[in-house]
Formats: C-alpha cells, sequence, structure tokens
C-alpha cells in the first residue's frame, strides 16, 4: 500500500461507489456533434470552426472528456505520405538495435517511434508541412489549452497479437508510483490534467478488434483518479466498463489525460494498427520529449510559402517553441513589451516580410545561441 505523506484525507477518500456515481452518467447533448456514440461526441470535421473551441473545451472538462473528429484530415494523401516515412523509421529502427519500449504495455508485438514529430520533420519536411498543415488538429489544441502551446508525437504501430495497455491515466502525475503521486497536494491532482491535451491520428481504417483506444467516458472527473487508476478494482471496474470505437484513416481522437483509458489488444490475425499519438502541452507546462525545434523550424521554412495562411498557422504552432521562456534575460531583453520574441514569433515575422532562407537561419541561429548564452 502506497504512503500518503500528507495527501492522507484527500486519497484516504478514494471508493470507488464515488467514482461509479461520476462514471455512470449520460452524456449531455451537445449541439454541434454529429451523433453521441457510446457516451461519446463524434464531430463531421468537414463542419467544425473557431464556434466550437467553448464546446470542445467542455467536452474535456465537464463532459465525457473525450471526442471524436471525423475526417480530420481532409488529405488523406498526406497521411499515406507520412505514414510511409513513419514505417521507414520503424525499419530503421529496428535495424539498428533501437526498440521503442511502452510506458503501459509489455514489450512484444508493438513498435514505437519516439519523437516522431521531429523524426517525420527532418526526415521529410515536405510531407511533414501537408500533414501539420492541419487546421482541426490546431483547433483542437487550442480549445484546450489556449495559444502557444507545444506539440510532440508518438507512433504506435501495433501487429496482430499486440497486447493491450494496462488501464492508465497519463503525462504528467500518471507517469509516477502511487508513493510519487501522494507527495503532490491535492490541487496538483486537480490542475494537473488543464495543462495536457492527448490525442491520436488514424493512420489506417482501424476496427475496434485491431485494438483501437479502450476509453471511460466521464472517468476524468474522478478527483483522486491518479492514483485510482493503479488500484485493481478500478482497474476491474475499467475492464469491464470500457468503451472502444472504431477509427477511420484520417480520424482523430482528442481526450484529457485524467480519462482512463489504455491502448486495446489487437485481436485480428492480418491487420496492423498505426496511430500518431498527441501528446499537447500548455505553454505553462514542462514538456515530455526534448525536441530539437530549432532544427525543426529551418527544415520547414523553405516548404511555408505553399501552404495557405490557415496551413501554415498549423505547422508553425506545431513545430516552433511558442514560449520565450526559460531564456538569457541578459542577451534577450524584453523589447518593446514583458518578452522577448519567441522563436515562432520570429518564423511568423520572416514569412511576413518575405525573408530569404539564409537570413531566417542566421536569425534563428542568433536567437537560440542568444537564449542559451
Amino acid at each position: 500500500m502506497f504512503v500518503m505523506n500528507g495527501s492522507d484525507e484527500f486519497l484516504g477518500a478514494i471508493q470507488l461507489d464515488d467514482f461509479r456515481s461520476q462514471v455512470e452518467v449520460a452524456t449531455a447533448d451537445y449541439p454541434r456533434a454529429a451523433e453521441i456514440t457510446s457516451n461519446i461526441p463524434i464531430y463531421d470535421g468537414r463542419e467544425v470552426d473557431e464556434g466550437i473551441k467553448r464546446e470542445w473545451a467542455d467536452v474535456i472538462g465537464k463532459g465525457p472528456g473525450v471526442f471524436v473528429v471525423r475526417s480530420a484530415f481532409r488529405d488523406l494523401s498526406a497521411v499515406d505520405a507520412a505514414t510511409e516515412i513513419f514505417r521507414e523509421i520503424i525499419a530503421d529502427e529496428r535495424a539498428a538495435g533501437i526498440s521503442g519500449g511502452d510506458h503501459f504495455a509489455k514489450a512484444g508485438a508493438n513498435d514505437r517511434i519516439w519523437n516522431s514529430l521531429q523524426k517525420l520533420c527532418l526526415r521529410a519536411p515536405e510531407v511533414y508541412v501537408r500533414y501539420m498543415g492541419n487546421p482541426i488538429v490546431d483547433l483542437a489544441c487550442r480549445a484546450w489549452l489556449g495559444p502557444d502551446y507545444q506539440l510532440a508525437t508518438q507512433v504506435n504501430q501495433v501487429r496482430p497479437g499486440g497486447k493491450a495497455q494496462a488501464p492508465h491515466r497519463d503525462y504528467h502525475l500518471g507517469f509516477m508510483t502511487p508513493d510519487q503521486m501522494a507527495l503532490y497536494p491535492p490541487h496538483v491532482h486537480l490542475m494537473g490534467p488543464t495543462l495536457i491535451l492527448q490525442g491520436g491520428v488514424a493512420h489506417v481504417d482501424m476496427p475496434a478488434a485491431s485494438g483501437t483506444t479502450k476509453l471511460l467516458p466521464h472517468s476524468q472527473k474522478y478527483p483522486q483518479g491518479y492514483v485510482a487508476a493503479q488500484l485493481p478494482e478500478f482497474r476491474d471496474y475499467f475492464e469491464a466498463n470500457c468503451v472502444q470505437l472504431p477509427m477511420a484513416k484520417g480520424d482523430a481522437i482528442f481526450f484529457s489525460p485524467a480519462l482512463f483509458h489504455a491502448a486495446g489488444e489487437n485481436k485480428t490475425t492480418d491487420f496492423v494498427r498505426m496511430v500518431n499519438l498527441l501528446q499537447v502541452a500548455s505553454a505553462f507546462a514542462k514538456h515530455m520529449e526534448n525536441i530539437d525545434r530549432l532544427a525543426m523550424v529551418k527544415a520547414i521554412f523553405p516548404y511555408l510559402g505553399s501552404l495557405s495562411a490557415q496551413e501554415r498557422a498549423g505547422v508553425i504552432a506545431a513545430t516552433a517553441d511558442a514560449y520565450p521562456f526559460p531564456t538569457n534575460l541578459d542577451t534577450t531583453p524584453p523589447v518593446g513589451g514583458l518578452a522577448p520574441e519567441s522563436q515562432k514569433a520570429l518564423l511568423a515575422r520572416a514569412i511576413a516580410e518575405g525573408w530569404d532562407y539564409p537570413r531566417f537561419e542566421a536569425a534563428a541561429d542568433q536567437q537560440a545561441q542568444r537564449r542559451r548564452a
């Protein structure tokens, strides 16, 4: 049994009946949803716009904690092109003896690409800008996290026989042991999920039998859920009550990191499931992966001119460092405001002013050096 270390009253109140009372509810009607399936709102990617942000934030925070956008990627050729690059990376990493383990499942028939965002960008920037120039991904991230979010992605490919994950909550507290979680006061358990958005993009048509994500709608609302997700009685309840949805290529799912969830078992004999997982952090959060965003912005710069303004905004948001801190304020003092120029702002300014590549490369390198100096 874990030691609660100062959170005795909060974590001592964990009760399965209280959890059930929050989970066993019907999802409210969301006006913009095309349908509600298994308590999960489903949206048509062709029908969403900026006005949907408040509804999506309500779904994540106060509602079932998860929604699906059908046809989130209208350009399926971009998804296919990214899939081919990801398969090349998987083959290369396997040949090199690199095995991407899984946080919540035994090693086996699963392939992981950690930091697939950077790897795709640097290997095939022309594919990356088509793929990440997706306004719906950008819209969902802003709906929950506001501007200046930072994106990381990890590919999960599961071949027939690939085993399921254990049910869990996600980063930050979800990557700790119960003893470690118990060191954090109750308000951190409540606040942590507001800093992260989870998601996934289907890279192939995926029947539920291939192991699409198992979800327990409304479970993100249970305050003590990070520790509860580790307890046998809660895991048993999850397995008995979770739901799975089939996903079509180009569909996207978004959910709270506090939602009880788990990748499912691939029970097929001949189908390989591939999802690009999205782990999106608030500008105010410490991120999961170290990403060389300087190399990435330099790689994409020559390709941004071919995109629409909306597509370009999505690519820049996914790629550039939007937050100007931490920095060295001696060498990058605030100019005309309270903060120095961010990498994202520099990139946007270079595009707006029509810079050529050598000028942008030099400015980006100088900015990075000043921040480190």
